[in-house]
């Protein structure tokens, strides 16, 4: 066995209907009594959030509430957050929503307490220090965001960076799938798919995959792909959501100790240039990579054919291609948008586009298959 190291969150409570008991839960675990809590304004206008600050209310807290998260979120909101939270002098942060909410607060705790500047910390083992305590609840099954150790910011008009730190790993994480219940069909299936794609490319990471987050990848496979219709189908399935929102945490320990690859090289330039979801971006990139890397990792996709129970059976070849289709078929049903050209997305974009994904070294360098900007152009065309 390769000498392997793995990572994650140190204290995890799963339960429907937590959030509305988030300050006992809170309050029995930590010190701090003035808290910072991340979110967006979508979710106060559903409802959530109120009995989630009644209950840290009730508990002992005062709680500053930043709403202003955006989907990408550009460095300005960070540093505003962070502005906000030295003036009322916070001492504990929780991020609820999203996960670009999750990374807003996890790269807030650290520089709430850091004389870093932001500049200073991206890419990966640069955060210096500590942190202040914190807590992460997610609302959607998808990012895994309340488990890695990786942050994400929009750093210009086009492009993305991130901050890989084992200190972005949360002191706490709260799992309650009743937050998801009202999560639209499209947000259900962009962010379960999202989930998949970090199972897919955590199993055939090229240079850190270990038995740990194999486990977890296969474990998260069997929930998301078993769940995902349903949830679609029916978004008040509770044992449908449960599952997803499980998967989509087992998923997020697996990638980040067996990091991701193309697809989501591939993926981020469209947030940068047309504002698509990231779920929905790593979806409609998800196929034509699968079919690219599959004379590589073919074995391994077998595997998760296994897992997904998909029929058929032959050798490794076969069994691969059985899976590669199995899940081209789940995103066909999933309703989900397949083609680029279908979300705004304009062929003579194509080429920047390629040359913006080859920025991500830190991520091609997982792929079974190395990538060209050649090939990355060809992947693009394929998806259009």
């Amino acid at each position: 066995m390769k000498p392997f190291e793995f990572r994650t969150v140190p204290s995890i409570h799963v339960e429907w209907g937590g959030a509305q008991k988030l300050g006992e839960h809170v309050a029995a675990r930590f010190a701090g009594r003035r808290a910072l809590l991340v979110t967006d304004a979508g979710l106060i206008e559903t409802g959530l959030i109120s009995p989630v600050e009644a209950s840290l209310t009730a508990n002992g807290f005062s709680v500053l509430l930043f709403t202003d998260v955006v989907a990408d979120p550009p460095e300005s909101v960070l540093l505003d957050c962070v502005d906000r939270a030295k003036a009322a002098d916070v001492d504990i942060v929780i991020g609820l929503g999203g996960g670009s909410s999750l990374d807003i607060a996890k790269l807030a705790a650290v520089l709430l307490r850091s004389d870093q500047a932001l500049s200073d910390i991206y890419s990966i083992g640069n955060v210096k220090g500590e942190r202040l305590p914190l807590v992460l609840i997610p609302t959607t099954a998808g990012t895994g965001s309340e488990v890695t150790n990786i942050s994400i910011l929009t750093t210009g008009k086009t492009t993305k960076m991130g901050v890989v730190s084992s200190q972005l790993y949360a002191d706490h994480v709260l799992l309650d799938a009743e937050l998801t219940i009202g999560l639209p069909k499209l947000h259900t299936t962009a962010t379960g798919i999202d989930a998949m794609v970090h199972v897919i490319e955590a199993y055939t990471s090229r240079h850190k995959k270990n038995p740990l987050s194999d486990a977890l990848a296969r474990e998260a496979l069997r929930l998301l792909g078993g769940n995902l219709i349903r949830a679609c189908e029916d978004g008040k399935d509770r044992e449908a959501r449960e599952a997803m929102l499980l998967g989509a945490m087992l998923a997020g320990q697996a990638f980040s100790n067996s990091p991701v690859a193309a697809v989501h090289a591939l993926a981020y330039p469209f947030g940068g240039h047309y504002h698509i979801p990231h779920g929905l971006s790593n979806a409609l990139m998800l196929g034509p990579v699968l079919r690219f890397n599959e004379a590589e990792a073919a074995p391994l996709y077998a595997e998760l054919a296994e897992v997904l129970r998909v029929p058929g059976s032959g050798d490794s070849a076969k069994r691969s291609a059985d899976f590669v289709q199995a899940m081209q078929e789940l995103m066909d049903e999933s309703g989900a948008p397949r083609r680029l050209r279908d979300v705004g997305v304009t062929d003579n974009s194509l080429a920047l586009l390629a040359t913006d994904a080859m920025k991500q070294t830190r991520l091609l360098v997982n792929n079974p298959v190395e990538v060209t900007e050649a090939d990355a152009l060809a992947l693009y065309r394929e998806a259009f």
